[in-house]
């Protein structure tokens, strides 16, 4: 009996990691884990690599609805807006700011406007500017309030006048923009109408180029540039576009002195093939060299003066 215990014994020993009453050890240490997690989930995992890497191309979130806001950086950019009355919402400068004779000058006007003056930290003004040549000064500028098209027909009306409008087709660079803001306050434009998508907007740029216009003159956002152009030829006014080859030189213009829609094509490739179809009359600026085509902001302030002739003659 004895012998038959023992060998028992040794043959219960002789199982690899067999011992008696471990079943419970074994169960709770495989309590807790839960479930395996998913591949995407693991770090050594091929695919979670993927979706990290995936992750890296996305392009960055976009900006908040409604903060369309504006920031210029740099001592001479921000001294220039002030100069030219853009409007300025806040100006920031940075602890300890080494002052020149642009940093006296700018809070000086900033002072004189009552702007109001923050004092931020170098990292501060990184990460507003995102990590633009800011040299310790940045300025904030509000959302640019446009106007409904409609609003320059109702401009001219309650001025007594007759309506002038300028329409911007796909003018890319803002400074160009800013010039033919400028140029429709100076010759008696009631506003200017741009496209709200694939075009220059109102920004820092634009404001500085137009010195100040862009407060006088109205600027208004069509959502189809075509069908306004339509909207304005059934109340009465003519769509005059400025293309190289147009069929009426400027000089000869006859529609100069009525109800008008001034077309300005863009740097490069001119008017677009649907609203160059929507004009009552193509007009090219007679030139004496053989130069192909004028900068946009230049042939609207030619074209424009052009136009306030004939009609104060």
């Amino acid at each position: 009996m004895a012998g038959n215990s023992q060998r028992r014994g040794a043959i219960n020993k002789s199982k690899k990691g067999a011992s008696v009453g471990t079943g419970g050890h074994r169960r709770r240490g495989l309590e807790g884990k839960g479930p395996t997690p998913k591949a995407e989930e693991r770090p050594n995992h091929k695919k979670y690599k993927m979706a990290r890497a995936a992750e890296k191309r996305r392009p960055p979130a976009p900006r908040k609805r409604g903060d369309d806001s504006e920031w210029a950086a740099g001592r001479n950019s921000v001294l220039e807006l002030l100069r030219a009355d853009v409007p300025v919402g806040t100006l920031y400068i940075a602890e300890g700011i080494d002052r020149d004779d642009r940093v006296t000058e700018i809070l000086a006007i900033a002072v004189e406007k009552r702007l109001s003056i923050l004092e931020a930290s170098k990292a501060e003004l990184d990460r507003f500017t995102d990590r633009a040549v800011h040299q310790g000064v940045a300025a904030k500028l509000p959302p640019y309030e446009y106007a409904h098209p409609d609003d320059l027909l109702v401009a001219a009306q309650d001025a007594g006048q007759v309506p002038l409008i300028v329409v911007v087709d796909s003018v890319t660079d803002p400074r160009n923009l800013g010039a033919i803001v400028r140029s429709a306050s100076g010759f008696g434009a009631h506003g200017v109408v741009i496209p709200e998508r694939r075009a220059a907007g109102m920004t820092a740029s634009a404001w500085k180029t137009s010195a100040g216009a862009a407060a006088r003159v109205p600027v208004a956002r069509a959502t189809n540039l075509t069908r306004q152009l339509k909207a304005y030829a059934e109340q009465g006014l003519m769509i005059a576009g400025l293309a190289a080859d147009g069929d009426v030189s400027l000089p000869d213009l006859d529609l100069a002195d009525g109800p008008l829609v001034l077309v300005v094509g863009s740097e490069g490739k001119g008017l677009s093939r649907l609203v160059a179809e929507t004009c009552d009359v193509l007009v090219s600026i007679p030139m004496a060299s053989t130069l192909e085509s004028l900068n946009a902001g230049v042939a609207a302030g030619i074209a424009l003066y052009a136009i306030d002739q004939r009609r104060q003659g």
